[in-house]
């Protein structure tokens, strides 16, 4: 059964243009017990709130090795990589396996050059919503550069490939929840979104034929101005039932 969300973290995709909203101060919390094995993850609650699910096992065997998500738009299945990402891993089967992404909508779609993504997992349905806990980043250090070091931080934007399931965050450290980005088409981020799956030439497909359809346009919340390339998608896609492989 899918239980209360808290829309709290503001857990949007943060790049300009888009959507964004304070994040509660994360604090650290004790952890439910999940055996002895795996990665230790440090699952921290968003502000004074509980998770409406509570929180995933700190310790936990990573058996999980797909997820398949039955939505109104036709299956959207990709592979877990609990080697790349095993805390983020745990988290999405674990809200999975709750019942927590059962009867939510892909609140987002993009269309821009560089920037070709549907968002989804956020149970408020408007960008702001999450599981009332925060993970731990999981970068990714394996992606492809794309374009000139910054200036300042030195660091290179990369490029996430199409086909590309990632995390969302607010632009801060450890401010991942449950909404997730599914890569219809390469996409130039900071490698600052942890990757933890690919999605199934079946997924793929289903994901094809939405970004087709195109977007419905959002406003820039900055300027107020008409953003077509930025706005929900005209295919509504609604997840009925979320099952971990």
């Amino acid at each position: 059964m899918r239980r209360a969300a808290v829309a709290l973290t503001g857990l949007a995709l943060l790049l300009g243009g888009c959507m964004s909203t304070t994040a509660g101060a994360p604090t650290s919390a004790e952890q439910p017990g999940g055996g002895e094995s795996g990665t230790a993850c440090d699952y921290r609650r968003a502000s004074s709130e509980d998770a409406p699910v509570g929180l995933p096992p700190k310790r936990a065997a990573d058996s999980a090795q797909g997820l398949s998500l039955t939505t109104s738009a036709g299956e959207l299945a990709f592979t877990l990589d609990a080697e790349a990402a095993p805390c983020t891993v745990r988290s999405i089967a674990f809200l999975a396996e709750e019942g927590f992404y059962d009867a939510t909508h892909c609140h987002r779609m993009t269309s821009a050059p560089a920037l070709k993504v549907l968002q989804c997992g956020d149970p408020v349905g408007n960008g702001t919503g999450g599981p009332g806990y925060t993970i731990p980043d999981e970068n990714p250090t394996d992606l492809e550069p794309a374009g000139e070091p910054d200036a300042q931080t030195g660091e290179s934007n990369v490029r996430y490939p199409r086909g590309t399931v990632a995390m969302a965050n607010i632009g801060t450290p450890h401010s991942g929840g449950s909404q997730f980005f599914l890569v219809y088409g390469d996409s130039v981020l900071p490698p600052t979104y942890a990757v933890f799956g690919t999605l199934d030439p079946t997924g793929l497909t289903t994901l094809d034929a939405v970004a087709a359809a195109g977007i419905v346009p959002g406003r820039d919340p900055q300027t107020g101005m008409p953003s077509p390339a930025d706005g929900t998608p005209v295919t509504g896609v609604e997840i009925t039932e979320a099952t971990v492989r």
